[in-house]
Order: C-alpha cells, then structure tokens, then sequence
C-alpha cells in the first residue's frame, strides 16, 4: 500500500451525512444543513443540452483538453466577468473541479516541498497534497480576517521550499473572500498560485475576484458543481500558463482521458444566455436564505464575527456548547435531528466550530434552526 494513504483521512461531512440517513431511515426527518450541494435541479436548457447529446450521439472521446467550443465559453466568461483574456489553449476542461486539482498538484508536486493553505479550509486539499507526495502547510486564520491568507501571513510563510500558495475565495467552510491586497501578495511571490474559484458566481455584495486578475501565471481551478447545480454531471476546468499545458495535458490523457462527452455539452449549454440567468435566479435565492441563516444563528447564539458573503456557508464558533466539535455534530444529530458538519473537518483552526450550508429551502432552514434552539436550551439549562 502507498505509505500516503495511511495518512489520508476521513472526509468527516460525508460520515456525518451517512449516519444522517440511516437516522432517515429508521423514519426519523433529519434536516441536513451540512452537504455543501445545491437543492436545486440543473437549469432546463442543461438538461435539453445533456439529452441532445445522448440522442445525436455524442457520447464518444472528446479532445482530451475538452470540447473546443466549451474551452471558448470558458475564456469568454473570463474576459466578460473579469476584464481578461484568456485563450482556449490554456484551458483543459476535466470531469469535476477534484480531477483538476489532482492534475495540478501532480504537475506542481517536488519532493519535500509543500502547499500554503489557509487552516481551517477545504477539507479535500490536504488529502490530495500527501497523496501525490506534498505536505500541506497549514497556516492560522484569523476569523477577524474572515479566515482569509492577508499580506503579512502570505509573505511571513513563503519558503524556499513552498510549490505553491492555494487560495479558496469564496472559501469552504467559510463563506469569506479574499482581500485584493492579500490576491495581489500571493501573485507577487513568485510562487506558483492555485485560485479555487468553483464559488465563483455565488457572492451577496461585491464580486469574487480571479487571480487572474492579478497575475497571467495564475493557476484557476473551476467547475459547473456549484453556480449551476451540476454536481452529479461532474463537470470543471482549469486555467493554466502555457508552459503548464504539455505537461497538464499528458496527465488528463493517462489518468482521465477526457472529461464526459454528454457533460460537457451540458456545460455549454449552462453557460449560455439561459443557463446564466438560471444561476442568477439560483444566487439570488441563496442570499435570501443566507439573511434568513444568519438571522435565525444570531437567535441562538452562534452568529459569526465576520458575515460571510460568498458560496453558500456559514462558519461559527460553538466550543462554548462542546469542545469537541465532531462529538458535538453528532449530538446534534442524534438529539435534534440536524445535521452539521464539524469544524475540525477543516483543519486544526477549525476545531470548536461548526459550518451550517443554506444549500437548502428556507423552510428547512428554519425548522432546523428552531430544532438547533431547543437543544442549546436542554444543553444549556
């Protein structure tokens, strides 16, 4: 067995959400606001696009960089929504944002060197990192910071040893952006910088910024997961200097192939007039069950420090209700029948919190923070 795996580790939400349903299952209602998956269905002209494709038979290998027509509605999202210029040879287009990260991690991976990330973050980025061989450098956030990488953690963390500096904005588990001080750092290192931005599309104020935006050598990961409720179509991309792409493209054709034929002319179609305004309206739903979340945790007692505005999470401090936050998220469970996922899923940094998604109907947010009440109250008394 490769020595890494011993080191790889549950992915705790998916452990939270399995014994969630055998609680369904025994015919007990659990309201789930720990998945971080749109409750939507994908946009109608997704699913016309999707069944076409089967129809007229376009279920074979694509290119292995991706249709050239969806590498094109890639670059002009890019220049439409932020102001630049990408071209298709940079883009390769993958079976969900998770392929791309392995692809450039691969690529990126030396022996004995490491990734910055931010602790708490996504809890996938470390797994990926020891298995092909790199460590994931955890570097403490601040919740004053929105739990964001600032100028000063950036340059005081940078080494000689340092293969890559990983950002998350709109970041999971956190709901927060980046500073465009903090973007600007990150992109002046010289190291290579890996932008997640599968949260793109998903923001209640300003917009997210590309790293792009601040350096053509940006490396972009992205995908049609989040903004377009196409998670189970397992669709993503990235963007990549050119000098990256020989080397990107030779790993998509041993390990992958190509990303799904059907996929990909769904994807298309989401990013077509109709698709966008699909996720326009998906957006604008999410921010009004942000508002009701936010509300309904400030009654309780758990409202956040910084009011996250982005992706579809809120992160909060509750080591006040149990030290042990993944003790605590299966009390939860167990007693109100709610489920959350554990800070500590997240990184060190995000032990005694809890992340609540308002990936679901704003009845269900309600009912579950009415249930989440009652239990503090009985924990509390």
């Amino acid at each position: 067995m490769n020595p890494a795996c011993k080191d790889i580790t549950s992915f705790l939400v998916m452990d939270i959400l399995e014994r969630a349903q055998a609680i369904e299952a025994a015919g007990h209602r659990v309201i789930h606001l720990e998945v971080g998956e749109p409750d939507f269905d994908v946009p109608e002209c997704v699913k016309e696009a999707a069944v076409k494709a089967v129809r007229d038979g376009k279920t074979h290998y694509t290119h292995s960089l991706g249709l050239p027509e969806l590498r094109q509605a890639i670059c002009d999202l890019y220049a439409r929504e932020y102001g630049i210029t990408v071209t298709p040879d940079r883009v390769l287009v993958t079976g969900g944002t998770s392929p791309a990260m392995l692809l450039v991690f691969g690529a990126l991976a030396r022996a004995g060197h490491h990734i910055l990330m931010t602790d708490p973050g996504y809890a996938c980025y470390p797994n990926f990192l020891r298995l092909l061989g790199l460590a994931p450098h955890y570097v403490p956030v601040s919740e004053d910071d929105g739990f964001q990488f600032t100028p000063a953690t950036i340059n005081a963390n940078v080494t000689d040893l340092t293969a890559g500096i990983l950002l998350n904005s709109p970041c999971n588990p956190t709901g927060t952006l980046i500073s465009d001080q903090a973007l600007d750092t990150a992109c002046a290192t010289g190291v290579p910088v890996i932008s997640d931005e599968i949260y793109h599309g998903l923001t209640y104020g300003a917009p997210a910024r590309s790293a792009l935006e601040f350096s053509d050598d940006a490396i972009v990961l992205n995908g049609f997961s989040k903004r377009f409720a196409m998670t189970g179509l397992r669709l993503g991309y990235l963007i990549a200097p050119v000098h990256l792409m020989p080397i990107l493209q030779k790993l998509q054709q041993n390990l992958f192939i190509c990303a799904s034929s059907v996929a990909q002319w769904a994807g298309l179609a989401a990013l077509s007039p109709d698709g966008l305004a699909a996720a326009e309206t998906m957006r604008a739903t999410y921010d009004t069950r942000r508002k009701a979340m936010l509300a309904g945790l400030q009654k309780i007692g758990l409202a956040p420090r910084t009011e996250p505005t982005g992706a579809f999470y809120v992160f909060v401090r509750a080591d006040h209700l149990g030290a042990d936050s993944l003790a605590l998220a299966y009390d939860i469970l167990e007693k109100a029948h709610v489920g959350v996922t554990p800070g500590i899923d997240f990184g060190p940094g995000g032990e005694g919190h809890l992340r609540f998604s308002y990936a679901n109907s704003l009845e269900n947010i309600e009912e579950g923070l009415t249930r989440l009440g009652r239990y503090i109250a009985g924990r509390c008394a």
